[in-house]
């Protein structure tokens, strides 16, 4: 079973950032787990969670690495991807388990709960620079 899923939430605890052996390469992959809430107006203005979740995502490639030291517990996220159920064979009873997980093809940070934010030089401005320096 695999749906679209687009939700909001906060992480539970510190992204796991690993590399997965798959064939002959090596592939990071970024281990969440979300609080995927639904917060309803009340009426004294604030919000209640109805309806909230845990969800565990994961997150690869590029992005993965470029993300990873940017979360920590607690952090607010937007994510998108496919949501998939998968099934196992528990190792100690031998009972079939199902669990749902999020795989991720995009990850925001939600900028509520960010102290600082700092960028990267592009390409271009990087090889315009060095143009500049060689004239």
């Amino acid at each position: 079973m695999s749906n679209r899923l687009i939700g909001a939430g906060n992480l539970g605890d510190a992204p796991s950032l690993k590399h997965v052996r798959i064939g002959d390469e090596t592939r990071p992959v970024l281990e969440l787990s979300i609080y995927l809430d639904r917060p309803v107006p009340v009426d004294d203005g604030g919000f209640e969670d109805r309806g909230g979740f845990w969800l565990r995502a994961d997150l690869w490639g590029a992005r993965a690495e470029h993300v990873a030291p940017l979360l920590a517990k607690g952090a607010r996220v937007r994510v998108e991807g496919n949501l998939e159920q998968e099934a196992w064979e528990d190792k100690e009873s031998g009972e079939l388990r199902t669990a749902f997980k999020l795989n991720l093809d995009w990850l925001a940070i939600d900028p509520v709960r960010v102290k600082e934010i700092g960028y990267l030089e592009s390409s271009r401005s990087r090889s315009t620079d060095a143009d500049e320096e060689d004239e």
